[in-house]
């Protein structure tokens, strides 16, 4: 359990700490929902982690989650949004919240608008993160 709280707390530290808590949340929320969905890994630390690897060395922008795989080392500059991520994470994880994204297994930046997202249902935007389900 710990290992992926760990992992869910990567997720919402590297890709959603500037967020308020509510688009935090949703981040971890997309995680989860993948971890239940038969068309991505089953655990967080997987979907997590899930990319093209070369030598087992993510390759770079090929990443389901863009921190994972952006040639940067994750490093944790501020323990104070760490420690709130992890209590976001094990929150989430324990599911003790209901999910605001209406089952999204994507998002992306209000900033950009990928291909991917056109043939996706919208469920709902939280703050910078525009959210999807397929």
């Amino acid at each position: 359990m710990l290992e992926a709280v760990m992992c869910l707390t990567m997720a919402i530290y590297f890709e959603a700490r500037g967020e308020p808590v509510e688009g935090q949340i949703a981040v971890a929320q997309v995680v989860m929902n993948r971890v239940e969905s038969e068309e991505y890994p089953n655990t967080v630390c997987d979907v997590v982690k899930q990319g093209r690897y070369w030598k087992h060395v993510p390759i770079r922008h090929k990443c389901q989650f863009s921190f994972w795989c952006d040639g940067r080392p994750e490093v944790i500059a501020n323990p104070d949004a760490w420690g709130t991520a992890f209590i976001y994470a094990g929150t989430v994880y324990m599911g003790w919240l209901p999910d605001t994204t209406e089952g999204a297994t994507h998002y992306h930046a209000t900033s950009v608008k990928p291909r991917w997202s056109i043939p996706m249902t919208l469920t709902t935007q939280v703050n910078n993160h525009v959210f999807y389900r397929q």
